[in-house]
């Protein structure tokens, strides 16, 4: 099969207490049940130079995080980063170095790697966003079937993930366009954008812009 979602094919990370569970991985999908227990692994060894805000949240330095924002372990939060007003982590989440988690930003038993910016109204639940992923306003990685079954990946062929709830795999450098929404199993290939207002589904190549569903093209 053609398609270009191996994890090592979607990420680059050399995050030094990130990169032991995205590398112990073939698929990015494989990640999704690991989080929460890497999370506690994480927050009872320790990371240089982190502390512990409270004893399920490790946080990094120079973290900046607004008074208004919930913070639910466990979770590990990179040095550099910033979480605005409203902001929601509610539990399972790892978080990379010089990341924005904006106004109303929910995130859930996901992993974000370095640089990533999710600054505006967006839902980031059994979701992985690689290096300098952005999602625009409004965008919402949805993660359970309407049916509540399976989440089957569909690229040139079936991945079955043996998951029933699983949202979107963002390569590095994706962009996605404002109110846009990730159907559950979705995966962008690196440095590929899409145009708001687009519903996503299934697998998307490297280096490409997506118009829309059916209109895909090659980045110039």
């Amino acid at each position: 099969m053609s398609d270009n979602i191996k994890t090592a094919e979607l990420f680059e990370c050399e995050n030094p207490y990130i990169k032991e569970l995205v590398k112990a991985s073939e698929y990015p999908w494989e990640i999704i049940p690991k989080i929460g227990e890497y999370a506690k692994k994480l927050i009872a060894e320790g990371v240089p130079g982190y502390h512990l805000m409270a004893s399920d949240v490790l946080v990094g330095e120079n973290v900046n995080i607004a008074p208004t924002a919930t913070i639910i372990g466990p979770a590990v939060i990179g040095a550099n980063t910033e979480i605005r007003p409203g902001a929601y982590i509610r539990g399972n989440v790892i978080i990379g170095e010089g990341c924005v988690i904006g106004n109303s930003t929910e995130l859930k038993n996901c992993v974000l790697l370095d640089n990533v910016q999710a600054p505006h109204f967006n839902y980031v639940g059994d979701s992985i966003l690689g290096n300098r992923a952005h999602i625009g306003a409004g965008v919402i990685c949805s993660n359970l079937k309407a049916d509540g079954k399976e989440v089957v990946v569909r690229g040139d062929g079936d991945y079955r993930t043996g998951l029933r709830k699983l949202g979107a795999i963002l390569g590095d450098g994706a962009d996605i366009g404002c109110n846009s929404v990730l159907n559950p199993g979705t995966v962008v290939g690196k440095n590929t954008s899409a145009y708001p207002l687009t519903s996503l589904r299934g697998v998307y190549p490297p280096d490409s812009i997506v118009k829309s569903q059916k209109e895909v093209v090659k980045r110039q």
